[in-house]
């Protein structure tokens, strides 16, 4: 898996939304991107429906989502409209971005469940591309909902700190 601080590398895919997803083009203040094995499956299918029911607070606070699995784009596309995902499901039928993420297991091809927070676009300088740095990541097979628990956690911390706030209530 990619560590805190680790470069993000790029992610340019047609989505299940049939929107060209770019990572390194998000505006936003980071992006959640969740690894999940297999599309409908159970615990694939709760660990979306989990993030689908925070979606709002995670955009509120700045975020983007994103899902991908190595399902192909047909069954991402069928598998978003099953669970009503209001976010993009990337497919990655080759395994090239689980492989870029390190998070595939080796023997059956499919992503481990982990999540990575990847932070906002920073520029790389004179004749430097710009990158996206990891933020936090997340790794439960199952705790599934865990997820989605940890990432709200961490963009509502990171929210609050930029806005100046401190504390939990």
């Amino acid at each position: 898996m990619l560590s805190v601080g680790d470069v993000a590398p790029p992610i340019d895919a047609v989505a299940s939304d049939d929107q060209r997803f770019v990572l390194y083009d998000r505006e936003s203040l980071c992006t959640v991107l969740y690894f999940f094995p297999k599309a409908f499956t159970p615990g694939c299918t709760l660990m979306t429906k989990a993030f689908s029911a925070n979606i709002v607070e995670l955009v509120l606070a700045g975020a983007d989502v994103a899902g991908i699995s190595t399902d192909d784009s047909t069954t991402q596309c069928a598998f978003s409209r099953s669970v009503g995902a209001e976010f993009p499901i990337l497919p990655d039928p080759e395994g090239s971005v689980c492989r870029a993420y390190d998070v595939l297991w080796p023997v059956v091809g499919l992503a481990r469940r982990v999540t990575y927070v990847i932070g906002p676009r920073l520029s790389g300088g004179p004749g430097q591309a710009p990158r996206r740095m990891v933020e936090a990541v997340f790794h439960h097979e199952l705790r599934i909902e865990a997820h989605r628990n940890d990432a709200l956690r961490f963009v509502d911390a990171r929210f609050r700190a930029r806005r100046g706030q401190t504390g939990v209530r």
